[in-house]
């Protein structure tokens, strides 16, 4: 996968992608990164990239011309087809299911939005597709990029064991059960028997429990667009039976 970023702060960048799993993604030419600004394809001495609203209002907008620029330069660079990204808090809300879609593409060109936003042209004749990474606001798209990038490295074929991916949090529609590691005991707090038990149908059983109850009470919205099997039906109603004793206890 290649991913090139246009940005007007391209800094913001150089540790994100220098360390941990991207970092060592990019050594072993799993995902190759490429981060320009969009200064450079200013035209004018200053390098502007923002100009005043046409209609007036608060704020600046990007302009169309370095970006136009940006993206033409970067397919020119490595000729071939791209998915163009633009962050945008107007964007549909980036899921794990939108990061494996992504994942699957070859190549991406993802464009970080700024101020009050980018000039409407480059939405219309450049984007293939708005995201967002939450209903907040922020400076601007770079951190999004970053969520972007680390979500979808973390896909690519090699980067990661298969098991360890299948296992984390959204992948299966759940969030993820909890783990403990050594030691056994911890200022009076004990592992549960059933992690050392060597039992593991019990220790499956105990996990895919301990998920359902966490999502039920965490993201109860999760369950709704689930794929639940007749064990996790049966593990819900012992989750649910388990609730009521305990309030009936209180």
């Amino acid at each position: 996968m290649r991913i090139d970023v246009l940005t007007i702060f391209p800094g913001m960048f150089s540790g994100p992608l220098s360390e941990s799993i991207v970092a060592r993604a990019r050594e072993r030419g799993l995902v190759e990164i490429h981060v320009h600004d969009i200064r450079e394809f200013a035209r004018d001495k200053h390098r502007v990239t923002d100009d005043y609203p046409f209609g007036g209002g608060a704020g600046m907008v990007m302009k169309p011309e370095p970006i136009f620029a940006a993206v033409e330069h970067v397919m020119s660079e490595a000729p071939g087809s791209a998915r163009v990204i633009l962050m945008s808090p107007q964007g549909r809300v980036f899921t794990q299911e939108t990061a494996v879609r992504l994942a699957r593409e070859q190549r991406l060109v993802l464009i970080c939005g700024h101020y009050e936003g980018v000039d409407e042209r480059v939405r219309e004749a450049l984007v293939h597709e708005e995201i967002s990474i939450g209903d907040y606001v922020l400076t601007g798209g770079e951190l999004p990029a970053m969520v972007i990038i680390d979500a979808l490295t973390r896909l690519v074929p090699g980067v990661l064991d298969e098991e360890s991916v299948a296992a984390e949090s959204f992948t299966s529609g759940l969030l993820d059960y909890p783990q403990y590691t050594r030691p056994r005991e911890f200022r009076g707090m004990t592992v549960p028997e059933v992690l050392v038990s060597g039992d593991h149908e019990k220790v499956r059983i105990w996990r895919r429990k301990q998920a359902l109850a966490r999502t039920l009470e965490r993201r109860p919205d999760l369950l709704r667009s689930a794929s639940l099997t007749p064990e996790d039906e049966r593990l819900l109603e012992e989750i649910e039976r388990d609730g009521a004793a305990a309030e009936g206890r209180c």
